[in-house]
């Protein structure tokens, strides 16, 4: 186990590299009490950075939370970095989009969001990585991903769909800016898919959502960019699987894309860390106003994982390119 000097010199290099933190900078930490000592390394590292620093405790009473307790959002005033280094839980998944969309309301605040965050991570994980060849990295995929307008994706699972990507540009989040927050730990390439042209079958193996690794995997069939039908050999998963779809109007549309580009990111069937991994790719269901080109609102995101995907991707000059293979970049 690391000791805290050396989990604040990872925490130092993430917010540094992600969040861009300077001097100057007023930081709040959003934390809770399951949470709080991962929260409490953060507050110390901007503390070390000379930042004018601030800890918002997420009441317990009341949870989960559907809306945003008084006085969270004049937490705000004045803040130039916040760090979402708090649990999470599918049922407060209402109340983090709400937050999020307070934050980015402001059009001043670099967001660093890690729902979920452990102390691991900051242990020679993923948080605790070479962040240079990794944006490396990513630009060179978001470059391969120039002019797509579709993908199909299979994976040993039984994963076999195809997204529109038309119009709708790849980003990576290594990099927080005042209009897109990232994760921490951060590590994917991503897009909204066009919301209205997915088809076929997505076999979740990993994670889904604050739910995690699922004791069965989970089918999802596809059409014109809904979910249509659930599949689970595990009926009490199933049914909050198809609650979950059934939260609102738009909460069963397709929203996202993610590919993993993280190299210290380890399954451990938390998605904020697993959907970092190499050879994991990741489709997510519900809100995405806040991607480029993104149209869906609604009060739920929900990501499923899957592993050792391949990509076929065709563009617009009718060419087309296999992306990956079994997990691999080609």
């Amino acid at each position: 186990m690391k000791n805290r000097e050396e989990r604040v010199r990872a925490a130092r290099s993430a917010l540094t590299n992600v969040l861009d933190l300077k001097r100057q900078d007023r930081v709040l930490v959003v934390t809770d009490a399951i949470t709080r000592s991962v929260g409490d390394v953060f507050a110390a590292t901007a503390e070390s950075e000379g930042c004018d620093t601030d800890t918002y405790l997420i009441p317990e009473q009341g949870r989960p939370h559907a809306a945003l307790p008084a006085g969270m959002v004049e937490r705000l005033d004045g803040r130039t970095v916040v760090i979402n280094a708090f649990s999470a839980s599918n049922a407060e998944v209402p109340f983090r989009i709400a937050w999020i969309r307070a934050i980015e309301a402001t059009r001043r605040i670099r967001l660093g969001h890690a729902p979920g965050i452990t102390e691991a991570m900051l242990d020679d994980g993923p948080l605790a990585v070479d962040y240079a060849a990794m944006r490396a990295r990513a630009e060179r995929l978001i470059e391969n991903l120039r002019d797509a307008v579709s993908v199909h994706i299979t994976a040993p699972g039984g994963t076999d769909l195809v997204l529109g990507l038309r119009g709708r540009p790849f980003q990576s989040d290594v990099r927080a800016t005042v209009e897109i927050g990232v994760n921490l730990p951060c590590g994917e390439v991503y897009c909204a898919p066009v919301e209205t042209e997915g088809d076929g079958v997505l076999v979740a193996d990993g994670p889904i959502g604050a739910i995690g690794k699922p004791a069965a995997p989970v089918t999802l069939e596809l059409s014109r960019g809904r979910v249509v039908r659930v599949a689970c050999a595990d009926a009490a998963l199933r049914a909050e699987i198809e609650k979950l779809c059934a939260a609102d109007a738009t909460a069963n549309i397709v929203c996202e894309l993610g590919i993993g580009l993280n190299p210290g990111a380890r399954l451990v069937g938390c998605m904020l860390e697993d959907e970092k991994a190499l050879r994991t790719a990741h489709i997510a269901f519900g809100s995405n106003e806040d991607m480029p080109g993104g149209r869906n609102r609604s009060s739920v995101h929900i990501d499923y994982l899957f592993h050792t995907p391949s990509m076929d991707v065709t563009y617009e000059d009718g060419s087309h390119r296999q992306l990956m293979r079994d997990g691999q970049f080609t």
